[in-house]
């Protein structure tokens, strides 16, 4: 019987050392933010990446003053959260939205949009992306000078 007991203990250790992952400060490294997908200087930090049967990953993505992604679209939706600074979000036809500390953002999925940095100030966010289809985003063209700017702020 003691055994038994002492197998069963040492099972549910085994299965509580990897029921979750902890990754810890400083484990990731942050890279630079492709061109061909951002404009200025920005890093992105991936935190977590899908893991079955979950479908959404994580990154820290830090946009310097100007900097800005391109046009894009999540296949299923994105939430952001701006945990630095200041920022400029834009939906396809819609006016640039001012994000700050705190704020938090939902791409809807299909929604063609772009986030970034202000003129003036950084901003970082948390990305929480989900994916369909082993798809997180679909990437379009560089947002514009002018676009960037929109009327006059």
């Amino acid at each position: 019987m003691k055994l038994f007991v002492l197998a069963g203990a040492l099972a549910a250790l085994s299965t509580a050392a990897f029921a979750q992952e902890v990754v810890r400060a400083g484990s990731t490294e942050a890279k630079p933010g492709p061109s061909e997908n951002f404009t200025g200087s920005v890093r992105v930090r991936l935190l977590i990446s899908p893991t079955a049967p979950g479908q959404a990953g994580t990154a820290l993505v830090a946009f310097q003053p100007g900097a800005r992604s391109n046009w894009h679209t999540h296949p299923a939706g994105q939430t952001l959260y701006v945990t630095e600074g200041c920022g400029w979000t834009q939906v396809e036809g819609g006016p640039v939205t001012r994000i700050c500390r705190g704020d938090t953002i939902y791409a809807k999925p299909g929604v063609k949009h772009w986030h970034g940095g202000t003129a003036i100030t950084a901003m970082t966010h948390l990305a929480i992306s989900e994916t369909r289809d082993g798809k997180k985003v679909d990437w379009l063209q560089p947002v514009t000078a002018a676009q960037y700017r929109g009327p006059a702020r």
